[in-house]
């Protein structure tokens, strides 16, 4: 699978490579805020103290190095999603299904 991604890699425009980077250095921390809202949405469910786990994800929400990063995507987002290169979206799309299914 590595393979193929490295294939795809070499033909994708440079705002899609550096999107799929910038994901990928993000990775860690978008599983921890999926867990997190999990977890924030069971606690209310249950009626419990969600406060430590809010101020957890905003401690993440925080970092200079994260927020860095997801500035910048967000300004290569609306680039990548119209480019005119369907296999920028493909390889896109394949590595944030990656992702997901990693994250659990």
């Amino acid at each position: 699978m590595k393979a193929l991604l490295v294939l795809m890699a070499l033909s994708l425009s440079p705002e899609a490579r550096e999107f799929i980077d910038l994901t990928s250095k993000l990775e860690p921390v978008q599983c921890e805020k999926r867990k997190l809202r999990r977890e924030i949405v069971m606690a209310e469910a249950e009626k419990r103290d969600a406060a430590p786990l809010r101020a957890q994800f905003e401690k993440l929400n925080r970092d200079p190095r994260t927020t860095k990063l997801e500035k910048r995507l967000a300004q290569l987002e609306p680039k990548v999603l119209h480019s005119g290169d369907p296999e920028d979206l493909q390889a896109i799309s394949l590595q944030q299904r990656q992702a997901f299914y990693r994250c659990d």
